[in-house]
């Protein structure tokens, strides 16, 4: 069986060093590796629509600037199609009859729902197409024949809900859906990066991320004022690493070399966890040896950038090819659902004989 993977994001603003950790370097660590036959990548325009429905300025305008943080991250047009969600109308229409597959309580009950509704303050108004995501990533997952989905840990429920359509699916019409496996990132570190205020979450409507198209003193600004150990007041204070977004950023971003390079007296992460646990270490210090890391991961992720900067109409012929590819597998996916379903009445030579 071929190996399959669609993952993608919503076009509401450049691309964060959460999304990087999270799942953009694990993409481009898994089309490398000459695993998978097929690998889609959609930018989300139609999801993002679901909660930006009055301002669709603001996700027409994120379009091209998530398209490029991909290609500065490394995703290459020549193994991975990356395309615009609502280029392919054959998902709006396999979205259509999956609904009838899930009930409104069990969509309710989905924890990724739940927390976004609230986060939203949707409470009281929430949107049928936002309420129904889920379902429309399920769509999105099976047209394209998903094997495997690399995603943020708080997808889990997305990817539970949409086996429970795949499985419902299959059992009522046949086999004929695929159902996905889920790739979390190797590092736990990269599962969720917190803000750079110590929030939860890295979010862009909370403001509190590093983006990856930020310059290099824009970085630095962000990272000195970061969140650490509120009690850790003094030098010689003894701090605590957990839950310390400084030090969650440096699970996530430092390697052995960088300690090599940028802060010697210490051979690897463990001995600055250690000191810092014990006292006598500041956080000024761990920010600066932070920011050496965090420069020395996002530099040329930023210069790539601006290469691509300067071929917006390359970007352009890319996102439209890897849509045309992206729609024809969509299509043969969609004609299966339809001829397993028996909606397909103008092909079925029984339609008239039943």
């Amino acid at each position: 069986m071929s190996k399959i993977i669609l993952t993608g994001d919503r076009p509401t603003g450049r691309l964060h060093v959460g999304h990087y950790v999270g799942s953009l370097a694990e993409r481009v660590k898994l089309q490398n590796s000459g695993l998978y036959d097929e690998i889609y990548i959609m930018i989300a325009d139609a999801q993002a629509l679901t909660d930006n429905a009055e301002h669709p300025e603001k996700v027409r305008q994120n379009i091209l600037q998530v398209a490029l943080d991909y290609l500065a991250c490394g995703l290459d047009p020549e193994k991975s199609n990356i395309f615009i969600q609502s280029m392919v109308p054959e998902l709006t229409e396999l979205t259509f009859y999956y609904m009838n597959l899930v009930t409104v309580a069990r969509v309710q009950r989905n924890p990724t729902v739940k927390s976004e509704i609230k986060q939203r303050n949707f409470e009281a108004s929430i949107p049928v197409g936002f309420f129904c995501y889920p379902i429309s990533q399920a769509a999105d997952i099976t047209a394209f024949r998903a094997t495997h989905v690399p995603v943020g840990e708080d997808q889990l429920p997305m990817l539970e809900q949409c086996k429970e359509i795949v499985h419902k699916f299959n059992s009522v019409y046949g086999e004929t859906l695929t159902e996905p496996e889920i790739v979390l990132s190797s590092n736990k570190a990269c599962l969720r990066l917190p803000g750079i205020d110590g929030k939860a979450k890295m979010s862009k409507s909370l403001g509190n991320c590093i983006y990856l198209s930020d310059e290099e003193d824009v970085v630095k600004k962000k990272v000195m004022s970061m969140f650490t150990d509120p009690n850790h007041l003094r030098v010689q204070d003894p701090g605590r690493v957990e839950g310390n977004p400084v030090f969650i950023y440096l699970d996530a971003f430092s390697r052995p070399e960088h300690f090599a390079e940028f802060l010697p007296e210490y051979q690897n992460l463990d001995e600055l966890k250690a000191h810092y646990q014990r006292g006598g270490l500041g956080d000024v210090k761990v920010k600066k040896f932070l920011n050496n890391v965090m420069q020395a991961e996002l530099g040329p992720i930023r210069e790539r950038r601006k290469m691509w900067e300067q071929r917006t109409e390359d970007v352009f012929d890319i996102l439209k090819a890897g849509t045309e590819v992206a729609r024809e597998k969509a299509a043969a996916t969609l004609h299966d659902v339809r001829s397993s379903m028996r909606i397909n009445y103008f092909e079925d030579q029984e339609f008239l004989n039943q």
